[in-house]
């Protein structure tokens, strides 16, 4: 993962700094596809949209083109999530999550001029979109609906509190890097419920690569060394999130988790 270290991900799309991340964790992904796939889609939404220069109605026609005609949906029945993140897979089933359909959705929303923002909202990845009356419209990447306040608001009092109201902190843009991350992290919690713990130990070590220094992701990975029963490295990422974060409501958790380790160690001599 050397190229990790001459990578400027704030110069690509989101898209293109996920399709980079998922090529180190996946041998079989197919990152030629996804951009071949795209490139056509882009091809005919430009078509689509060739004589409407009104901006709104132009977000309206390209949502109307992704979920109406080029039918990109969430996925139902049962599933892998894995399989709905990834983003060779989602273009070949129309099938997706919040976070896979936005991320595609605002990359050929990029390659058309059209402003789309991601917000990273307490419950699931939400788009935005600016005009020049300075009105914002909040979009639900599940199915292309509009979002109301009111819905939002109701998500927070169902997902967080019931005293938690809306407000526009909740609703600033997220930076490239924290939806990369975000998107990594479910990833990474995916594989680990369908215990693909070698695919994840990949994903915690592609989110170390951007972030070396985050404890909360030394934490995780120690706690995937400590499955795949490599204790000593596990030990070391374990302590570091202690050290770190002394304070941290878990931490009594992971110390006995360490003890808990050095046990099967000693157990193991």
């Amino acid at each position: 993962m050397k190229d990790f270290l001459s990578k400027n991900f704030s110069k690509l799309t989101i898209l293109e700094s996920v399709s980079f991340c998922l090529k180190k964790i996946k041998t079989d992904y197919c990152e030629k596809f996804v951009f071949s796939n795209l490139k056509k889609k882009i091809c005919e939404a430009k078509n689509y949209l060739e004589y409407e220069k009104n901006s709104k109605n132009r977000l309206k026609k390209l949502l109307k083109l992704f979920y109406s005609v080029w039918k990109f949906r969430e996925i139902d029945g049962k599933y892998n999530l894995s399989d709905v993140l990834l983003l060779d897979n989602v273009l070949k089933t129309y099938r997706g999550t919040a976070i896979s359909l936005g991320i595609i959705l605002l990359y050929v929303a990029k390659k058309l001029n059209i402003s789309l923002n991601p917000i990273i909202f307490p419950t699931q990845i939400i788009l935005k979109s600016y005009f020049s009356d300075k009105k914002k419209i909040l979009i639900n990447p599940f199915n292309g609906e509009i979002l109301e306040n009111r819905i939002l608001d109701l998500w927070l009092k169902g997902n967080i509190s019931s005293t938690v109201y809306l407000n526009e902190n909740y609703l600033k843009s997220s930076k490239s890097k924290d939806v990369l991350k975000k998107f990594l992290n479910i990833l990474k919690s995916s594989l680990m419920e369908e215990r693909k713990i070698e695919l994840a130990l990949k994903v915690s070590n592609v989110l170390l690569k951007i972030s070396p220094d985050d404890p909360y992701e030394r934490r995780d990975r120690g706690l995937i060394y400590s499955q795949l029963e490599c204790y000593q490295i596990a030990i070391e990422d374990l302590s570091y999130f202690v050290y770190k974060c002394p304070e941290d409501p878990i931490v009594d958790i992971i110390k006995l988790k360490i003890q808990s380790i050095k046990h099967n160690i000693y157990t193991l001599h």
